[in-house]
């Protein structure tokens, strides 16, 4: 099994910053993606940030230039760097890992932006 803990979220005015953490355990040989997505009230989980083994990344446009992921393979953990907040960022984001083959979810972590 494969468990995941976010953290980081919180409340921030706009034009703020956070960092997001997502630190996976259990039984993991070697993660392949690892990314974050994100769902407001009554919306859809949308792909916020992608990273591959490789150290490649995906964005969504709406996060291109202000949103930055990475990832530390020794420590099994993805991280997000949100700079720019806007009050559309307003979501709850999850934390999503490959595992050959098999895909897990965090429990997800509130992210508020006020205007």
């Amino acid at each position: 099994q494969v468990q995941l803990v976010e953290s980081g979220g919180g409340l921030v005015e706009a034009g703020g910053s956070l960092r997001l953490s997502c630190a996976a355990s259990g039984s993991i040989f070697s993660i392949n993606a690892m990314g974050w997505y994100r769902q407001a009230p009554g919306k859809q989980r949308d792909m916020v940030a992608v990273i591959t083994s490789g150290g490649s990344t995906n964005y969504a446009d709406s996060v291109k230039g202000r949103f930055t992921i990475s990832r530390d393979n020794n420590k099994n953990t993805v991280y997000l760097q949100m700079n720019s907040l806007r009050p559309e960022d307003t979501a709850v984001y999850y934390c999503r890992i490959v595992v050959q083959g098999y895909v897990y979810w965090g429990q997800g972590t509130q992210v508020t932006v006020s205007s």
